[in-house]
């Protein structure tokens, strides 16, 4: 049965240096490459099998969910759809929640979403394999 207590200080696992900042700059490629419609960019920050979601509780009565995958992803930063040439509308600040082995959880606060970022280690460096997002 589930418990609501915290972890043991055994289970915790402080995050190391490396991968806070292989993890960061995967997140950097991924806000980057949408800022800069640049499709290869994303490509690189994303996991071919990303599942990523938005949710848009604009009616209570009438949320909406709003899916997109590696190729969606990738062909909109290409074709500019999240193109910012003001300084300002192109703002993240990324924290790092947990990393336990080869997974990480991570939230950003960015102009104009909220992520919340599921991340993987794989051969080629840490990539997003899950994403919900929220307009901020």
């Amino acid at each position: 049965m589930p418990t609501n207590t915290a972890p043991t200080a055994a289970r915790v696992r402080p995050i190391t240096p490396a991968d806070a900042a292989a993890i960061n700059a995967t997140i950097a490629d991924y806000y980057l490459g949408w800022y800069d419609g640049d499709g290869e960019r994303m490509a690189r920050a994303l996991h071919p099998d990303l599942a990523k979601r938005g949710w848009h509780a604009i009616r209570a009565d009438a949320p909406r969910v709003d899916p997109d995958t590696f190729t969606t992803m990738v062909e909109m930063a290409g074709a500019g759809r999240g193109r910012r040439a003001a300084e300002a509308g192109r703002e993240f600040r990324a924290e790092i929640n947990d990393v336990y082995g080869d997974v990480a959880a991570a939230v950003v606060h960015a102009v104009p979403f909220i992520d919340y970022l599921h991340l993987v280690r794989t051969a080629d460096g840490w990539r997003i394999l899950n994403a919900l997002w929220c307009p901020a």
